[in-house]
């Protein structure tokens, strides 16, 4: 399988979010990795970062920022340009859905954890 890059937005080094179990298990299957929240903190060995500096190599976004705080965020999110993003449970947002659309952005509503355990990343 090969690599996607993947930005995890709403990274936490909280051990019990389903952020940090995605962050993890993208890298043990050797997915590249970068960690953006508004924590500090490191996840997988991969240091938090603020959502400021725009990632112009990623492959996948995945979501894990409630609808209500996604806004101030849509600049950052449809400026890096994902291939994809993967609106995860208690993410999907039909605004921010089309917006990515007309960019030519896949957007998926599906769960990470659940894509990678099945093979369908």
């Amino acid at each position: 399988m090969a690599s996607k890059k993947t930005l995890v937005l709403g990274a936490t080094p909280d051990a019990s979010r389903y952020a940090y179990l995605a962050a993890n298990r993208l890298v043990k299957n050797g997915h590249d990795i970068i960690n953006v929240g508004l924590k500090n903190g490191e996840v997988a060995g991969v240091t938090i970062e603020k959502p400021q500096a725009i990632h112009h190599d990623v492959d996948t976004l995945t979501l894990y920022i409630g609808t209500r705080n996604q806004p101030p965020l849509y600049n950052y999110i449809l400026q890096t340009k994902p291939r994809r993003i993967i609106f995860n449970p208690g993410t999907e947002n039909a605004e921010l859905e089309q917006m990515a659309a007309q960019q030519g952005i896949e957007t998926i509503e599906a769960c990470t954890l659940v894509m990678l355990s099945t093979g369908q990343y």
